[in-house]
């Protein structure tokens, strides 16, 4: 039995500088492809779009057998879109894949030892110690079917780091309110509604139009002219002409998300610096110059014209963990950061390879020109690169960028989720698995691992600060802000503003 879609049939067309880097749910953890792929996947539970409350999706229920033993008990009657139902080996395969090596995932299945199946209704998640994130965690383990997966070759998933393909890379199927239609990679992605679909969509979309458009002004024409129903990033020096605009609507929220730089504190030659034989960046007063000769307020005010709130840390005020004292940035100081050089041993600065993306986060490419002429003026010449999200990415977790670009939301809500993925160091179970400058502090590790299992919150909260003023003092990586998100929409569009920028398909209208 189909699902009753209303009967006014609409279509929702909409547009962001970068393209989705994959269908395999769990291949890049990248946000955007994230929450496209929330329209076609479900996960156990889900966010509620308004209270940010962990609900049941695929799951009913879920309870604890024991501190280190979850059972979650499955919805019944769901069915994937091709008609076959979803089943107990369904979603032991699904969490147990997320943990593959080719994964990108294996931060949301922090905690768990392995996954089996009681029944057809029930699952157990046996734990190596409590893991009180668990249930924030599952809302981003999607559900894939394993017969499909293995009838297509791609029972792993793809590795984001090779150009190696697979079926589950191109193609998707879900228990989701929507199913792929066709994929354009840089072109278009159409999804349409699954007429096999459990649950009730009250949206009257019927389908969804997705075009990834680079330019700023080109996505800007093509919502000013009606091509385009809605924009995930518009520009800011673009929001007062569109908020004066009668048919467009402009809706704004801090997102979860922080943008920092982070450093190569591995290499002991850096490729393509003037300085050879060591790394200067493995030294914190190079690492404290380079943060100290940054302009926070001049890229707050003049780059983000406002849409940015300034961070000394790596995580955003919605985050558990966060604290006003954690969030202290070092001062701006030019002189200051010319002294630290020098005592380093370099009076006269240094050349390092610097990347950035330049169609991912709000005005990246800009944010790195003003950063490069502001090290410019302490004698460092940061030769700047720039690249797509799609090649972006894969270089970066290839280790192949001195100095980097990155933004970091936080789906848990969490800050054991930034602690582990960007300050643990590289190992295996998705620590470190975005510590791409591969930082490395043995008391940072042995304060993550006791977040980890802490259950008693006010001690596990002590931790956290101090796990966040130890990376502050470390000079981990160079904090700039959270980002500010305006979603700008033609006037008939209904959606609720999200603090991770992803939609809720399941709240759009097209009036």
């Amino acid at each position: 039995m189909g699902v009753a879609w209303p009967v006014h049939a609409k279509t929702f067309r909409w547009s962001s500088a970068s393209d989705i880097p994959t269908m395999d749910i769990h291949s890049q953890n990248n946000a955007l492809g994230n929450g496209v792929h929330a329209a076609i996947y479900d996960s156990l539970v889900y966010y509620n779009s308004k209270t940010f409350k962990a609900e049941p999706q695929l799951a009913t229920g879920w309870k604890n057998i024991s501190p280190t033993q979850v059972r979650i008990t499955l919805r019944s009657g769901v069915k994937f879109s091709d008609g076959s139902a979803l089943t107990a080996d369904d979603v032991v395969y699904s969490l147990t894949r997320a943990m593959a090596k080719t994964s990108n995932y294996a931060v949301y299945a922090q905690g768990i030892d392995k996954v089996v199946k009681v029944d057809d209704s029930n699952v157990d998640i046996m734990l190596k110690a409590p893991t009180p994130t668990l249930i924030n965690q599952l809302t981003e383990l999607r559900i894939m079917s394993r017969a499909w997966a293995e009838k297509n070759r791609s029972l792993e998933p793809k590795d984001i780091k090779t150009q190696e393909e697979t079926f589950a890379h191109r193609n998707a199927m879900g228990t989701g309110p929507y199913m792929v239609k066709e994929w354009q990679p840089d072109q278009r992605l159409v999804l349409v509604a699954n007429p096999n679909y459990w649950g009730k969509n009250p949206t009257n979309v019927t389908e969804i139009v997705y075009t990834p458009i680079k330019s700023q002004a080109t996505r800007l024409a093509a919502l000013l002219s009606n091509e385009t129903d809605f924009v995930l990033d518009p520009s800011p020096q673009d929001l007062g002409r569109l908020r004066n605009n009668a048919d467009i609507k402009v809706i704004d929220g801090v997102e979860s998300r922080t943008i920092f730089l982070g450093m190569d504190q591995f290499r002991d030659e850096l490729p393509g610096s003037n300085i050879k034989g060591k790394n200067p960046l493995k030294d914190v007063r190079v690492r404290k110059a380079l943060y100290q000769a940054i302009d926070i307020n001049a890229i707050h005010r003049v780059t983000m014209r406002g849409l940015s709130q300034n961070t000394g840390t790596v995580i955003a005020p919605q985050v558990n963990g966060w604290t006003k004292k954690a969030d202290a940035r070092w001062p701006y100081d030019v002189a200051a950061a010319q002294k630290l050089l020098a005592e380093a041993g370099y009076p006269q600065g240094f050349e390092v390879d610097f990347a950035c993306s330049n169609n991912r986060y709000i005005n990246d490419e800009a944010i790195c020109q003003a950063v490069t002429a502001m090290w410019a003026r302490i004698g460092v010449k940061a030769k700047l690169r720039t690249l797509p999200l799609v090649t972006y990415f894969p270089m970066i977790q290839r280790y192949e960028a001195s100095i980097y670009m990155l933004g970091w939301g936080v789906p848990t809500f969490d800050a054991l989720y930034s602690l582990q993925s960007l300050l643990r160091t590289v190992g295996a179970g998705g620590d470190g698995n975005y510590n791409v400058g591969r930082y490395s502090n043995p008391q940072m590790d042995a304060l993550v691992e006791r977040v980890k299992v802490e259950t008693d919150l006010k001690v596990r909260n002590e931790l956290l600060e101090k796990a966040l003023l130890l990376s502050h003092e470390d000079v981990a990586y160079l904090p700039l802000h959270n980002q500010v998100i305006p979603w700008a929409m033609r006037k008939n569009i209904e959606v609720i503003h999200r603090a991770d920028n992803r939609i809720d398909w399941r709240s759009v209208k097209v009036n």
